[in-house]
């Protein structure tokens, strides 16, 4: 052997012969069955491949490629593994010059085909699987580093080699302990696993792929996934996409979730555990890219998934009406099943704008919130016509749900960068809904906004404080832009905090929400003028509970009085005015003496008992403006606003929404008396009596009530906001208007026409016709 390596290093140019004829010997012995002769031509080719490096090996190395493929297709075990060693050992040497023109389509066909081998003995099994992903592992250390010879990420080659590592992949028997970044496992344990060889393999192939073939090298995972259904349970599909997610270049991260994306669009129609493990692994993609690079695919991301949302809650009431009056097992576990689909895409659309930086997490927070179907949305919103109340509900439901999610965490230097008026306003419409849940996720939503010292947990729980300081509240002083911000828009803040209370439906929970509301806003927007308003704010609500307009539960009324006592006592404490502050802890320890059903200790408990009224209590137990100003007014506050109750802000949307149509409740009847029905005339002629009489003459007290109305409207003018005189003088204008169009359209009707009136029937106008003889004209057209 010696003396044969040394002719060959002194004549290189006899490489080409020397190969053929080992070739042609090893050829027959391999048909012979002389495997002693055959480990002895392929040693002496592998000792001549490794100690010759010249230019004349290429033809040497045709005929030694010639001979492992001849090995590799013996049906023989050890000649195939001794194959595989020999193309090892070739392909780590490093070549001076690429040969364009070497293929190895072969052998990336037949360590494929090894690596799924079924031998009847396990051991023969293995070593043949072992040896076809290490004979993968050799083709492309050999191809993938020469972009000129990139053959080897072509769809063909990539559809083998891709199923064939995850094949044995599957085999690992604990799937979360390698999920993270590449492992470095001893040599041995290499050698002997199939399953650790194959992840090194696929993480060592993922780390070499580049822009132009990131695509071609994880499309086949999805398809080996998808035939061995590995979807449900997918604990298999994860660990896969961990691996291509630490494996890869962090600047192709948006590639595998644009395919991912894709994929899961394709499916969009499979059962609902397969989308739902989709959308799990794309949340794992995602917590792993969002720490680098995302590139364009943030709204991409959010799309698709809000998509999915709205056809996963379609699947589910079609699944709940095709069953209707059959409730059957299966149908009520679709239904669960499709839940499991929503909550997996709420869960990934928040823990992926939770770690977005806070400048694409503003524009996430518009994006979702432009999709909620709320009253005046534009079309931009999810479309829900076809879903009906429940299906919008439900969409209502998961989308806000999604946006406390994203807003989880968020930290806004301003309040203006966290609550601008085009995201402010459709935020708020929802907190309008006759729905406590809705209500109680926009309140989250807020707190989550407002609240940038994490003072919330330390609010949590609706209770008269006893010493505020104790809970280490952290606050900083008000900025300008926060000031410029309550002026615009506290009055908005106030009116849903106000409207909120007034629902019926409210439980504990909005009670605590609301209170929470107020307290945030005391300590992160609230200056002098603020603080002003929001007790206003508090006695209005408190006169609510009192006089009671709005026919509430005596629950809520002294819900609402709780509230009042809890925020007031917080308030006085915050500000410390000392009069204040007396003032406030007298009326409450008198509530817990005489009304204890006033505080929140009592009134939120299991059992309580309610009063059957509120008229009857003494001045003793609310809190009174004229001693609230008084205490204010000592410390320097402008006191005189609090005078004037607190009106809420009337807006179209409000109009829209909420209010009762005028033919709902006021029925206007309009007869017009033709011109010679004298007799039926009605004489509208004032009947004179004693009454009359007497209040004619006694006309003083009139006076006085007129002066008094005066000076009210004057008073009130001079000191009210405002916005308040805006919202007064608009309600009585929208009266006005809608009692006038209402007079109009029962009044006012068309001259009859020869050619009949036209009616609107179902969207299509129809025209019926009148003859002239029947038509009726006036007394005056009559000649």
């Amino acid at each position: 052997m010696e003396k044969l390596t040394f002719y060959a290093v002194s004549a290189p140019e006899k490489l080409d012969r020397i190969g053929a004829y080992l070739a042609e010997r090893l050829s027959r012995d391999v048909v012979r069955h002389r495997y002693g002769y055959v480990l002895i031509a392929m040693e002496a080719l592998d000792q001549l491949l490794m100690a010759c490096h010249s230019q004349s090996i290429k033809p040497f190395v045709e005929s030694f490629l010639h001979m492992v493929a001849k090995l590799l297709e013996s049906g023989e075990p050890k000649l195939q593994v001794l194959g595989t060693n020999s193309f090892v050992k070739f392909a780590n040497i490093e070549e001076d010059t690429p040969s364009y023109h070497r293929r190895y389509d072969f052998f990336v066909s037949r360590f494929s085909a090894m690596c799924h081998s079924c031998d009847h003995d396990p051991e023969t099994q293995t070593e043949i699987r072992i040896a076809g992903i290490r004979g993968i592992q050799g083709v492309v250390r050999k191809t993938v580093n020469d972009e000129l010879r990139a053959t080897i990420w072509e769809p063909q080659h990539m559809d083998k080699i891709v199923p064939s590592l995850l094949f044995n992949m599957q085999k690992i028997e604990d799937v979360d302990s390698r999920t993270g970044p590449p492992s470095s496992p001893t040599g041995g344990e290499k050698e002997e696993n199939p399953a650790l060889l194959a992840e090194n393999c696929f993480r060592e192939l993922l780390g070499r792929a580049t822009y132009g073939n990131m695509n071609n090298a994880v499309r086949p995972v999805f398809a080996h996934l998808d035939h061995h259904k590995l979807w449900d349970p997918n604990e298999f599909a994860v660990s896969c996409f961990k691996i291509i997610m630490y494996s890869i270049q962090a600047q192709y991260s948006h590639h595998v979730i644009q395919e991912i994306l894709g994929h899961l669009d394709a499916c969009k129609k499979d059962p609902p555990r397969v989308r739902a493990g989709i959308i799990q692994v794309l949340l794992e993609a995602v917590a792993i890219a969002a720490k680098g690079s995302i590139g364009p695919t943030v709204l991409e991301v959010f799309n698709t998934l809000l998509k999915h949302l709205r056809i996963s809650v379609d699947f589910e009431l079609g699944d709940r009406r095709s069953s209707a009056g059959s409730a059957t097992f299966s149908t009520s576990s679709k239904e669960n099943d499709e839940r499991i689909v929503q909550n997996a895409i709420i869960q990934t659309i928040g823990f992926f704008g939770s770690n977005l930086p806070d400048y694409q997490r503003s524009e996430i927070m518009m994006f979702i919130m432009g999709k909620v179907p709320v009253l005046g949305a534009t079309s931009q919103s999810l479309d829900t016509s076809h879903l009906g109340d429940l299906g919008t509900r439900r969409i209502q439901i998961m989308l806000l749900r999604s946006l406390l999610m994203v807003t989880s965490g968020y930290k806004a230097m301003t309040i203006t960068n966290a609550l601008p008026a085009p995201f402010l306003d459709p935020l708020l419409s929802p907190s309008l809904m006759e729905d406590s849940e809705l209500r109680q996720l926009v309140l989250e939503i807020l707190h989550n906004l407002i609240d940038r010292h994490d003072n919330r947990a330390k609010l949590r729980g609706i209770r008269i404080i006893p010493d505020v300081s104790d809970l280490k509240i952290k606050r900083d002083k008000i900025s300008r832009q926060d000031v410029s911000f309550m002026k615009k828009h506290g009055q908005q803040l106030y009116r849903h905090i106000y409207l909120g209370c007034k629902e019926e439906d409210n439980v504990q929970k909005n009670f605590e929400l609301l209170y929470t509301s107020l307290a945030l806003i005391t300590i992160e927007l609230a200056n002098e003028e603020v603080v002003i308003d929001l007790i206003r704010l508090a006695i209005a609500l408190q006169d609510v509970a009192i006089i009671n307009e709005d026919n509430l539960p005596m629950f809520n009324r002294c819900g609402i009085m709780a509230l009042v006592a809890a925020y007031l006592n917080f308030l006085s404490q915050m500000i410390a005015v000392p009069s204040f502050c007396q003032h406030v802890s007298k009326v409450i320890e008198t509530r817990s003496l005489e009304a204890s059903y006033f505080l929140p200790e009592t009134i939120f408990k299991d059992k309580c008992n309610l009063p059957k009224s509120l008229e009857k209590h003494e001045k003793n137990l609310f809190f009174l403006t004229n001693k609230i100003a008084e205490s204010l007014g000592g410390s320097g506050y402008s006191v005189e606003r609090l005078s004037v109750p607190y009106v809420p802000q009337v807006t179209d949307e409000d109009r829209l929404s909420r209010r009762k149509s005028i033919v709902d409740t006021v029925s206007i009847q309009v007869d017009i008396l033709p011109g010679n029905n004298t007799e039926d005339k009605i004489d509208n002629t004032e009947e004179i009596t004693f009454e009359a009489l007497k209040k004619a003459i006694d006309n003083n007290g009139l006076e006085e009530q007129e002066k008094e109305k005066r000076r009210l409207v004057i008073e009130k003018f001079q000191k009210a906001p405002f916005e308040e005189i805006a919202a007064q003088c608009e309600t009585k204008a929208n009266l006005l208007h809608d009692r006038l169009a209402q007079i109009l359209e029962l009044t006012i009707r068309p001259p009859p026409s020869p050619s009949g009136t036209m009616t609107i029937t179902a969207g299509h106008a129809h025209y019926q016709s009148v003859p002239v003889y029947e038509m009726k004209f006036p007394d005056l057209c009559v000649y």
